[in-house]
C-alpha cells in the first residue's frame, strides 16, 4: 500500500487535486435534487485488454479514429465518458467535474434505483477483468475515494460498486481480478492516517 493521503477535492469546482484536468463533451447537469450517493468502479483498456495508449482519452473527448483498429469501427460513434480515469501508473485524468452527471453506467439500477449516471461518480480503471490492477491504481482509487466521502457526506461506507454490479449480464467490470478486499485495506489504511 502506497498512499497514506485523501485526495483533496474542490468542491467548488468539482475537481480533485493532482488529476489531469481534460473536458469531456460528454455530460450534462444531474437532475435537479440529484446527490451524490454512489461511486462506480469501471475497468477499460483501448483496444479491449491494452493498455497505455491515448485511446481511452480519445474515447472520453469523441476523438477516437475509428478507422484505426477494428474494435474501434465497432464502437464508433459512442459517446462516453468518466468522471475519472486512473491509468496504471495510478496518475489520473478527469474528464468530468463531480457535480456534473457523466456517461457512463448507461442502463443500470443499483438498490432498486434507476438511471445511476444520476447519482453517482464514475471511476475508470486502465484495466480488463482478468488482468490484475496495479498496486498504484489500488493506492489513487482509495486516496480517490476517501477525499469524496470527505466532500460529499452523503456517500456512505457501503456506497461504492462495480458497473457489474449496477449493470449485471450486461457488463463485467471491473472484473474478478479486481481486489475488493485490497481496496478495503487502502481505505482503512487512510482512515489510519
Amino acid at each position: 500500500m502506497t498512499s497514506r493521503v485523501a485526495c483533496q477535492i474542490d468542491v467548488g469546482r468539482g475537481l480533485a487535486e493532482g488529476a489531469r484536468h481534460v473536458p469531456s463533451p460528454n455530460q450534462d447537469a444531474r437532475p435537479p435534487g440529484a446527490s451524490i450517493d454512489l461511486i462506480v468502479v469501471h475497468g477499460i483498456g483501448l483496444p479491449p485488454g491494452e493498455f497505455g495508449g491515448p485511446w481511452v482519452e480519445a474515447l472520453f473527448l469523441n476523438r477516437l479514429p475509428w478507422e484505426q483498429h477494428p474494435f474501434f469501427k465497432s464502437i464508433e460513434g459512442l459517446k462516453v465518458s468518466a468522471h475519472v480515469f486512473v491509468r496504471r501508473d495510478g496518475s489520473m485524468l478527469q474528464f468530468v467535474p463531480f457535480h456534473a452527471r457523466a456517461w457512463h453506467a448507461g442502463a443500470s439500477s443499483w438498490r432498486s434505483r434507476t438511471a445511476c449516471n444520476d447519482f453517482s461518480i464514475g471511476i475508470e480503471l486502465e484495466g480488463a477483468d482478468e488482468v490484475p490492477y496495479e498496486p498504484g491504481q489500488y493506492a489513487a482509487l482509495a486516496a480517490l475515494v476517501a477525499g469524496l466521502r470527505r466532500a460529499y457526506p452523503t456517500l456512505a461506507p457501503d456506497a461504492i460498486a462495480g458497473h457489474s454490479d449496477v449493470a449485471p449480464g450486461r457488463k463485467t467490470d471491473p472484473g474478478p481480478a479486481f481486489d475488493w478486499a485490497r481496496l478495503g485495506r487502502e481505505l482503512e489504511a487512510l482512515g489510519r492516517a
